[in-house]
C-alpha cells in the first residue's frame, strides 16, 4: 500500500523546525487540510455523478481519502467543539477526566487540525491547558489513574513542538519519567492503576507503552530497556493461540490482543510466531464488537491491524466506516455508556489512520 507522508513526521526529520516556528507547520497543515477538504468535494461529487462503482463504499487507493470518512470525521470534530466547555474539559461524566481530553486532543491533531489558527486551534489550546492543571507539580502525575496519565501524556507528546506553550516540554517529560520511575518498582516490569503498583495487567501496560513510543517520537529520552522489559510482561500474556489475557495468558479477547499486537508492532517484532498468531486470531474476529468498551477496542483494533498488515486494515478500515457511520448521533456524536467525548474521540480515533497525521501511525 502506497504510504502517505505526514507532515508531522518523525522528531529527526522535522520536529526541530516544527518547535522554532511553528506558524510555518500551521501553513503545511493548512495546505494539506484544503487539500483533504477538495478531494472529499470530488470524492462527493463522484458518489453521485459516477458509474456505479464509484457509489461503492469507497476504499483507499491511491491515498485518496474515503469521502465518508471526512464526513463521518468532521461531525464529530464539530460535536467535541461545540461541546468543548471554557475549562478545556468536557461535562459528559468521563470528559472530565484528562485522559479522555486527551483523546479529544489527538482527535483533532490526527485531523491534521491547525493548533495555530485554525477553526479547532482554541479547542486543542484549551484541552492541552486543562491537562497541564492537572498534573502534579512535584511527580509529574496527571489525573487519578494511570490510564488518564497516560492518555494525557500522549496528548503532549503528540501536541510537542506543535502547540506553542512553553509548558508542554517540562510537562511531558515530568510525565514520562514517572512512567518510568512507576515500571522500575513494579515486580513484573509492567504498570496497573496507580504509579506505586506492583501488580500489573495488559491494558495498562498497553497505554504506557503506546505513549512512551509517542514520547520517543517527540524527541523525549525513553531507554531502551524500559519497552524492552513491557515487551516481555506483554509477551507472557500471550496465549498458544496468539490471544491476550489480562493478567496472564489465559482468557484472551481480541480487545486485549489488538493492543498487545500494535506494540509488537511499534516493537518492530512482526517476524516472529507470537506475532503471526496473534494476527491470525484477530482476522478471524474482524466482526467482533466489545460489549462493554467498544470504542477502546475500535481505538486499539484499527491500529494494531494498520501496522500489522495492509490487507487485514483494509478489510477493517472498511468494515469500521459503515459500522461507524451507522451508529453516528445527527450530532455528530456516538453513542455509549463511557460519555459522549470518549465514545466520539475513540470512534473518529479508530478512523484516523485514514489521515496518518500524528507519528505513531507512521509504518
Amino acid at each position: 500500500m502506497k504510504h502517505q507522508h505526514s507532515p508531522h513526521h518523525r522528531p529527526d526529520r522535522i520536529a526541530p523546525q516544527m518547535r522554532t516556528n511553528p506558524q510555518l507547520f500551521a501553513r503545511k497543515l493548512q495546505h494539506r487540510r484544503s487539500y483533504l477538504l477538495a478531494l472529499c468535494l470530488a470524492l462527493v461529487f463522484l458518489s453521485y455523478h459516477g458509474s456505479s462503482h464509484a457509489q461503492e463504499l469507497p476504499g483507499r487507493k491511491d491515498d485518496a481519502i474515503p469521502a465518508q470518512v471526512e464526513l463521518i470525521y468532521e461531525k464529530g470534530l464539530q460535536f467535541l467543539a461545540r461541546t468543548q466547555n471554557e475549562k478545556g474539559n468536557w461535562n459528559d461524566g468521563t470528559g472530565s477526566e484528562p485522559g479522555v481530553v486527551g483523546l479529544c486532543i489527538a482527535a483533532f491533531l490526527a485531523h491534521g487540525e491547525d493548533p495555530v489558527n485554525g477553526p479547532y486551534a482554541k479547542n486543542i489550546r484549551n484541552g492541552i491547558d486543562y491537562i497541564l492543571s492537572q498534573q502534579n507539580d512535584k511527580n509529574g502525575y496527571i489525573g487519578s489513574s494511570m490510564y488518564n496519565h497516560a492518555f494525557a501524556t500522549k496528548a503532549l507528546a503528540e501536541s510537542y513542538g506543535v502547540v506553542d506553550n512553553p509548558k508542554i516540554a517540562p510537562a511531558l517529560k515530568k510525565a514520562v519519567d514517572l512512567i518510568l520511575s512507576s515500571q522500575k518498582n513494579n515486580r513484573f516490569g509492567g504498570w496497573r492503576y496507580t504509579p506505586d503498583a506492583r501488580d500489573a495487567d495488559t491494558t495498562v501496560t498497553g497505554c504506557q507503552m503506546v505513549t512512551l513510543y509517542a514520547a520517543r517520537n517527540a524527541g523525549i529520552s525513553v531507554p531502551d530497556e524500559a519497552l524492552r522489559k513491557g515487551l516481555v510482561y506483554l509477551n507472557n500474556n500471550r496465549g498458544a493461540d496468539g490471544s491476550y489475557g489480562y493478567t496472564s495468558a489465559s482468557g484472551g479477547k481480541p480487545t486485549l490482543t489488538a493492543i498487545g499486537l500494535l506494540i509488537s508492532s511499534l516493537a518492530k517484532e512482526k517476524d516472529s510466531r507470537g506475532f503471526q498468531a496473534s494476527l491470525a486470531y484477530l482476522k478471524k474476529n474482524l466482526d467482533y464488537r466489545d460489549r462493554y468498551y467498544p470504542y477502546y477496542y475500535e481505538y486499539y483494533m484499527s491500529q494494531a491491524l494498520f501496522h500489522a498488515e495492509d490487507d487485514a486494515w483494509n478489510e477493517w478500515n472498511s468494515r469500521n466506516i459503515r459500522y461507524l457511520a451507522t451508529i453516528q448521533s445527527t450530532d455528530g456524536s456516538f453513542p455509549g455508556n463511557q460519555g459522549s467525548s470518549f465514545n466520539t474521540a475513540g470512534a473518529l480515533l479508530s478512523l484516523a489512520l485514514n489521515f496518518r497525521f500524528l507519528p505513531i501511525y507512521e509504518k
